[in-house]
């Protein structure tokens, strides 16, 4: 049997870091505003995430690849995220973060806190620009769900002993498949479906729901 107790999934963008890593890119591309209010209407659930999220992948075309180191050092964790993932990982409880957002944010974010599951989308290169397209699989909320059920299978875990931590609507369907889902400083759309939530955005908050798995 696995030593991991448990598995706590987390969604990046707004969750645990401050940002929304795509408003970032658009406002490197100059297309913030555009972008930005797509973004919010995805996470609100008003738009289908995917294609909400090929939409405003498509105004990203012609940056430099480059902008991952300016947008990389723009990114702030929510307040206390670094000493909570500590604590779980401390008590055998593996991290792993599941992302709507792009993998060379979500790699670099996972090696600096230690975390070595991690799933994110994939951005297309040429010529060491973006084209505006994805390549590979697109991290939906089905596939976030999938992919908590994957590690937890891969652990050995039972259900009871994952939790999941998200803020918008993409995270529904991942949240409601764990034995405990949190909605963290959460829209209404999460925060309706999800009992468990934590309104103040500090992840000691989220330390006394988690008791369940000692």
């Amino acid at each position: 049997m696995s030593q991991v107790k448990g598995l706590c999934v987390m969604d990046v963008d707004g969750t645990l870091i401050l940002e929304e890593v795509i408003d970032l890119l658009g406002r490197e591309a100059g297309r913030e505003a555009e972008i930005a209010q797509l973004t919010s209407q995805a996470m609100r659930g008003e738009l289908n995430f995917e294609t909400s999220l090929r939409d405003r992948v498509f105004l990203l075309e012609g940056l430099p690849i480059s902008v991952f180191d300016t947008v990389f050092n723009s990114i702030h964790l929510s307040p206390n995220a670094q000493e909570f993932i500590s604590i779980l990982q401390r008590n055998a409880i593996l991290v792993g973060m599941v992302s709507g957002g792009f993998s060379p944010i979500v790699e670099r974010l996972a090696k600096s806190l230690g975390i070595a599951y991690f799933s994110a989308n994939q951005l297309e290169v040429k010529g060491g620009f973006l084209t505006g397209e994805l390549v590979g699989q697109i991290i939906s909320p089905q596939v976030k769900k999938d992919t908590l059920e994957q590690w937890r299978k891969e652990l050995q875990l039972p259900r009871e002993r994952t939790v999941a931590i998200g803020d918008g609507a993409n995270d529904l369907l991942m949240l409601k498949s764990a034995g405990l889902g949190i909605a963290f400083c959460a829209k209404e759309v999460l925060k309706k479906e999800i009992p468990n939530h934590v309104d103040k955005r500090d992840f000691l908050e989220v330390l006394p729901l988690i008791d369940c798995l000692e």
